[in-house]
């Protein structure tokens, strides 16, 4: 039996956040892990082994494949190794299928480096149909695609309101992200529910993921998006997800930026670690 660690990664309430599985079992093959992550049924399960090139090797798995990169389960992942003294606060490297990405991890937080944002291209506003909504749903910003280690399309919402009754078409969500990467498609308002740079819903069907509460990857890339197109001198954000699943999340991130250039992309949380269950590989 293989034990995993189920966490709450962004939660804002106790309820809230994105649920990760975490396992820091070593040995496992690719069909072993690839196995848990389906009996786990969580968006993502993170796998730590030994790495040569850096602190530590990760591996994430949907329930139905591996990603490049994760952030609530990184999130979570050293959050447990933090709690569990496998590891002291301080700053170290993960080596990921995205490439070797610094995290470092505080008392009551934790923050996971992305790559410096790839601006992918726009996408026609007709594209909103797949969510259930009219190109007059959105404000007068692009609908871009921006890789911070996941291609994201980045969809601006009018209105809150607006947001969270879209309906999306989880076959034709599916087929958008496809051809976009196999990535992940991330709808936002300006308008928030708490004091919040941005409110957000993220869909990933063709991940095995149809809706996300909390997630890490498509904020970095959304704060690199708002730096580019609206708020030309911000840093620091603050992004409020979930609330449509009743799992209400906050998610931080920050850039620094050298002469207009965003070199460093920058997501970070906090977690609440809610048990653990033994699954067979």
């Amino acid at each position: 039996m293989v034990l995993v660690h189920l966490v709450n990664a962004f939660a804002k309430t106790p309820h809230g956040g994105n649920p990760a599985g975490v396992c820091l079992d070593q040995g496992l093959s690719d069909a072993n892990m690839q196995n848990i992550a389906a009996q786990v049924g969580f968006s993502e399960t993170a796998f730590v082994m030994d790495s040569r090139k850096a602190d530590g090797r990760v591996r994430f798995f949907t329930p139905v494949t591996e990603v490049d990169l994760c952030g609530h389960a990184t999130i979570a992942l050293y959050t447990v190794m933090r709690n569990r003294k496998v590891i002291k606060p301080g700053e170290y490297t993960q080596e990921t299928r995205a490439g070797i990405l610094a995290v470092q991890v505080a008392c009551d937080t934790v923050w996971m480096d992305q790559k410096p944002p790839q601006y992918l291209g726009m996408l026609d506003k007709s594209v909103v149909a797949c969510l259930g909504l009219k190109s007059s749903d959105l404000v007068d910003l692009p609908i871009e695609v921006v890789d911070t280690a996941l291609p994201t399309i980045i969809v601006p919402v009018r209105s809150l309101d607006t947001l969270l009754h879209a309906a999306p078409d989880g076959k034709k969500v599916g087929e958008l992200n496809s051809a976009y990467g196999n990535g992940l498609l991330y709808a936002f308002s300006l308008e928030t529910l708490h004091p919040s740079t941005a409110h957000g819903r993220m869909f990933a069907p063709n991940l095995g993921i149809p809706e996300e509460s909390a997630t890490g990857l498509a904020n970095g890339a959304l704060a690199c998006y708002l730096r580019k197109h609206v708020l030309e001198r911000q840093a620091g954000f603050v992004f409020e997800q979930g609330y449509a699943m009743n799992r209400p999340s906050e998610i931080l991130a920050r850039l620094k930026v050298v002469d207009g250039v965003i070199k460093r992309v920058s997501v970070g949380g906090s977690a609440l670690i809610k048990g653990q269950l033994e699954v067979e590989p």
